[in-house]
């Protein structure tokens, strides 16, 4: 059983979400044009929306088994004892909800949607110690290692698995997921708060003293037809856009020791919905993978506290 909630607040607040797939009513005499408004109107619209960070309760094991399976797609995990790890370990990590506006804090959880959760940003010891107490620790190693073997170089490869094997340099798995159109700036308060909690949980002397981080990414390769077709790469490839669904990610790229990447063509990705076109560009899903060592992570939340601070301005 989790323990007790905590909220804690998340900046900035009042921030837009695409709003796909919300049933309208309309009269039955409504023409099909003015059908086709309602539609156009309602795909552009947008919703203010104020989130909170709270840690991790019972109730929310539906809304996270989603983000991380938009995440992991068809790997071979077991999402269900995933969750449950999570939940379980709730003095560590944040899901982010739709903030309450009744102030009372008795029965407030009661009447809540089980599916709001609209992000989580946690950490997982997958260290070898934790296999024995947890089998979806050794189904996520095991991934890891089949994963690195199958797409990464060999320098990288060995670098993960030599990690992956050190229990003298545990191994933490950073989980960063969220809908999409949730803006960058509420990863901020979020990782700043995973920071302070895995500090207090290690001083407790609790499994969180970690050596190196992992973190899976979902980036999307976008062929643009639009731009000069001149403008190729050495191979006379066409020239191709990078997507980052969560674009902090891209700063954690930047500070990794190694990464390697992998497609997720064949898989279904839910990772970006809304309304497509056959004129939009093609988007092909990748996820990449990032190792980095436990000491840079206050340095890298710094760099996003600038970045996206510079992308608001």
């Amino acid at each position: 059983m989790a323990a007790p909630t905590k909220k804690r607040e998340i900046q900035p607040r009042n921030e837009n979400i695409g709003h796909n797939g919300e049933e309208h009513s309309s009269s039955d005499d409504q023409s099909d044009s003015e059908n086709e408004d309602a539609s156009e109107a309602e795909q552009g619209m947008e919703i203010q929306v104020d989130f909170e960070g709270r840690n991790p309760q019972d109730p929310d094991f539906n809304g996270i088994k989603i983000l991380l399976q938009q995440l992991f797609l068809k790997a071979h995990l077991d999402l269900s004892g995933l969750t449950d790890l999570i939940i379980s370990q709730n003095y560590v990590g944040s899901v982010v909800k739709q903030s309450s506006n009744d102030t009372e804090d008795s029965d407030e959880d009661e009447n809540e949607d089980p599916n709001n959760v609209f992000g989580i940003t946690t950490v997982v010891n997958i260290s070898d110690r934790q296999v024995d107490n947890q089998p979806c620790v050794k189904q996520l190693r095991d991934l890891l290692k089949q994963l690195a073997e199958e797409h990464a170089t060999d320098a990288t490869n060995a670098l993960i698995r030599n990690v992956l094997e050190n229990d003298a340099a545990p191994l933490g798995l950073l989980i960063n997921e969220r809908f999409i159109n949730i803006p960058a700036q509420i990863s901020v308060p979020l990782f700043e708060n995973l920071v302070s909690e895995i500090d207090r949980a290690a001083k407790k002397k609790m499994p969180f003293k970690f050596s190196y981080f992992i973190l899976i990414c979902k980036v999307y390769e976008i062929q643009n037809p639009k731009k000069d077709p001149q403008t190729k790469n050495k191979n006379n490839a066409p020239h191709v856009d990078i997507l980052w669904s969560n674009r902090e990610e891209e700063i954690f790229a930047e500070e990794a020791d190694c990464s390697f990447e992998f497609s997720v063509e064949n898989e279904s990705d839910s990772g970006l919905e809304g309304t497509w076109t056959e004129s939009d560009n093609e988007m092909k899903p990748y996820r990449k993978v990032l190792l980095f060592e436990s000491s840079k992570l206050q340095s890298i939340i710094d760099k996003i506290k600038l970045h996206v601070a510079g992308a608001s301005s």
